[in-house]
């Protein structure tokens, strides 16, 4: 007995060696290619913008806990692939089979370090990933607003200075000189009433780069004076002209400093929540929804069913009797708050005959009556219009937050689900290496990813009810990864090319067969 305990403890540890070393290495290798996706996509908001490389590198630090929902999955299902297709390829499946020990067996010790994973992606999904979001959000927030490096190009106006448009004619590179420049300044928000005109000049930027010293030789300054109005027969207004050798200015870099915004300002995103203050949120969310849809039902009943007009009690007419009448009703209903809208009508219809009513108006009142009740239901219509959307905006809101809810499980029960899609697809295929699994794995996990957004979109539009969507791609993959353990215990052919070829050959055969017995007999 303790032999046999050591043989399979050492069984155990072979064979979570052999499938750490795929594990992280397939792992890192997604991320780096999941983050090189990233820098392709926003690679024109962070080029040209004088960034320092500490600032990149930290993006790219905080960016990459965030792409573990994709990293994770896809490296547990293609080293599980790998590991049992090494296993199968090399006959050591074959040996441990005949040797009695069974695929579960083997495949036990995974089992347990995918739990152990599984478990981890839950406490970093819940604790780590908020905290990264909101650092990547905050940073690609600051990198994106921040100004690109000042260029100034020949023959084209150049408006990165805030409060001026600067166009020169040539530059020399080799002498830092620029000729033929026009400068106007806009910082009175009036137009272009001061016109720099120079036939050459310089500009260094300070080394805190916060200012950009501007040096011009040989020029004019032409200003407008604003003192009075323009008058019919003048052809132009007084203007005063300024007639330079040398002239120095000082330009403040507004914008060009690379800044840090608030992180506070983010950390209202429900993806920056953690699972305790996404309950919470989740509450409260639902709390005001729900004192939203009393609200209306309440303003409706009280300010437009029941409506109270003040002007009508003191009309001195037998009509004003009745309508008299009718504000001691409506006073009665207010207070009581009938418990359904079904009684109400019930009471209303007892105590207020409307055809008696209406009958007794004469034309005036009944066109006045018409108006008024015309500009009611308008009025009833545009409020219950103006909370519908109020109503959904909240409930779409809520969704988001249940679907983060909800992530914080997905995360870890889909690496536990590709396991079991791939242990048992490495040992069907029986190949290792990064052929013939990659793009198994590359197969499922599209089909995977699929799933998972078509889930969120579906609940985001609220065709399915989160529970339903988030858990769409689990439901669906979960029976696959059963059906692909069994086939592969009871040592399947459902990936051998070959059994196909003979399945199809057969049919072949018997149609062949059918049409000589065919022709024989006639």
């Amino acid at each position: 007995m303790p032999v046999k305990f050591s043989i399979v403890k050492k069984l155990h540890i072979f064979i979570i060696k052999s499938y750490t070393g795929p594990l992280v290495m397939t792992f890192f290798i997604a991320v780096f290619v999941l983050l090189m996706q990233f820098l392709w996509k926003y690679i024109d908001e962070i080029v040209g913008k004088g960034l320092e490389w500490y600032v990149i590198a930290e993006l790219l630090l905080y960016t990459s806990p965030t792409l573990v929902p994709m990293a994770l999955p896809l490296a547990i299902l293609l080293s599980s692939i790998m590991t049992f297709g090494n296993l199968g390829e090399n006959y050591e499946l074959v040996a441990l089979k005949s040797s009695g020990i069974s695929l579960q067996r083997i495949m036990m010790p995974l089992i347990v370090v995918s739990v152990f994973i599984s478990v981890l992606a839950f406490f970093f999904s819940n604790n780590v990933m908020p905290l990264a979001n909101l650092k990547a959000n905050a940073l690609l927030y600051d990198v994106r607003n921040q100004r690109p490096q000042l260029t100034i190009k020949e023959g084209i106006f150049n408006n990165d200075i805030e409060g001026y448009s600067i166009k020169v004619g040539k530059k020399d590179n080799k002498k830092n000189m620029m000729y033929d420049i026009l400068i106007y300044d806009h910082k009175t928000t009036m137009g272009n009433r001061r016109v720099t005109v120079a036939k050459s000049g310089t500009m260094i930027l300070t080394k805190d780069k916060r200012y950009l010293i501007l040096t011009l030789y040989d020029g004019y300054a032409y200003e407008e004076q604003i003192e009075r109005e323009k008058k019919k027969y003048e052809k132009s207004l007084p203007h005063q002209r300024e007639k330079f050798e040398e002239q120095k200015a000082m330009l403040e870099m507004i914008g060009f400093n690379f800044s840090r915004t608030d992180e506070g300002l983010f950390s209202n995103n429900c993806q920056m929540f953690s699972l305790k203050q996404l309950n919470y949120a989740i509450d409260s969310l639902n709390q005001a929804f729900h004192s939203s849809e009393k609200n209306l039902a309440e303003n409706l009943l009280i300010s437009t069913y029941f409506r109270k007009e003040q002007s009508l009690r003191n009309q001195p007419n037998a009509v004003s009797n009745v309508l008299r009448g009718i504000a001691r009703a409506n006073d009665t209903l207010q207070m009581k708050y009938m418990e359904s809208l079904d009684t109400t009508k019930k009471y209303i219809t007892g105590v207020i005959n409307f055809d008696s009513l209406y009958a007794a108006m004469d034309y005036q009142k009944k066109i006045a009556m018409y108006d008024y009740s015309s500009n009611l239901a308008r009025a009833a219509r545009s409020y219950i219009s103006n909370t519908k959307e109020e109503l959904d905006f909240r409930i779409k809101n809520i969704r988001k937050h249940e679907i983060e809810w909800h992530r914080k499980f997905t995360l870890s029960f889909a690496c536990f689900v590709l396991f079991f899609i791939g242990a048992p697809l490495g040992a069907i295929i029986r190949k290792g290496g990064l052929g013939m699994p990659v793009v198994v794995s590359v197969f499922f996990f599209i089909i995977y990813y699929v799933i998972s957004i078509s889930g969120e979109k579906f609940v985001r539009e609220e065709m399915l009810s989160t529970f339903h969507g988030m858990w769409l791609s689990s439901v669906i993959l979960m029976p696959l990864g059963i059906f692909l353990t069994y086939k592969a215990a009871h040592e399947s052919v459902i990936m051998n090319t070959d059994t196909y070829f003979l399945f199809v050959k057969n049919i072949f055969k018997k149609k062949v067969k059918k049409n000589e017995n065919t022709s024989d007999n006639q």
